[in-house]
C-alpha cells in the first residue's frame, strides 16, 4: 500500500474518532441540558405542590371585650371576626356573652384529596357554624351565621352542591358527610366538624388560622 493511501486512511480514521467524539459531546451536553430541565421543572412543581399543601391562612379571630368576675362565677363578652381567607378582610362580626372563661369555637370543614391540594385547584373549606361556653350544651350555642342565609363564606360550596334553598344547607351538606360516591366524585376526601377552644384573657387577640389539608388552630397575639 502507499504510502499516501495510508495518510489517507488514517485521516479518514481519525475523522471518524473525532466525529464519533463530538457526537458523544453533543449528545452528552443535551441530555445533560435536558436533565437538569426536566430536575428544575420537577423541584418547582414539588415546591409549588408544598406550598399548596402547606399554606395557611386566616379565617377569623375573637378578642375578649370584658370580662367581669360576678358571685356566681366569671362572664365573658367576646367579639369574633369572620374573616375572607384571600385577604383576612371582615366578612361578619359578632358579639357574644356567656358563662365561664373558656369558649368554644365550633366550624364545618369540607376537606379535598391530597391531588387537588398539591395542583393547587381546591383548598379545605371552612364554615363558621357556632360558639358556646363550657357551661354550655353544644346544641345551645349561638350561631354565627343566620339560619336561611347565604354567607360568602358559603358560595363556593353551594355552588358545588347545588343548593338552591339555603334554609337546608346544614340537612344537605350532612347528607353529603354521609354520601361516599357524591364526595369522590366532587374529589372531596370529607366532611366533618371540628371545635377549638381557649381559655380566653382580654389584652389577647385569637387568631384562627387554617391550612389546605383541613388543619385549624388558634394563633394567640398581644392585642396592640
Amino acid at each position: 500500500m502507499k504510502r499516501s493511501d495510508m495518510t489517507k486512511r488514517w485521516i479518514k480514521w481519525m475523522l471518524t474518532i473525532a466525529g464519533v467524539i463530538a457526537c458523544g459531546v453533543l449528545w452528552r451536553s443535551l441530555t445533560t441540558n435536558w436533565t437538569i430541565d426536566r430536575l428544575l421543572t420537577e423541584n418547582r412543581q414539588l415546591k409549588m405542590a408544598i406550598t399548596n399543601l402547606t399554606q395557611e391562612t386566616q379565617i377569623g379571630y375573637a378578642k375578649v371585650l370584658t370580662q367581669e368576675k360576678t358571685p356566681n362565677g366569671v362572664v365573658t363578652r367576646i367579639l369574633f371576626v369572620e374573616t375572607d381567607p384571600r385577604d383576612s378582610s371582615p366578612i361578619l362580626k359578632k358579639e357574644f356573652q356567656m358563662d365561664g372563661d373558656i369558649v368554644h369555637f365550633d366550624a364545618l370543614i369540607v376537606k379535598f384529596g391530597s391531588q387537588l391540594v398539591m395542583d393547587g385547584k381546591e383548598r379545605a373549606i371552612y364554615l363558621w357554624r357556632r360558639v358556646y361556653g363550657e357551661k354550655m350544651r353544644p346544641e345551645e350555642g349561638f350561631p354565627i351565621e343566620e339560619a336561611g342565609q347565604e354567607p360568602a363564606r358559603y358560595r363556593s360550596l353551594t355552588n358545588k352542591l347545588g343548593l338552591h334553598d339555603r334554609g337546608l344547607f346544614w340537612q344537605g351538606i350532612w347528607d353529603l358527610a354521609n354520601d361516599p360516591k357524591r364526595l369522590e366524585n366532587l374529589g372531596i376526601k370529607a366532611v366533618f366538624g371540628n371545635v377549638v377552644y381557649e381559655q380566653l384573657r382580654p389584652g389577647k387577640i385569637y387568631v384562627f388560622k387554617a391550612d389546605s389539608n383541613g388543619s385549624l388552630y388558634p394563633e394567640v397575639v398581644p392585642d396592640l
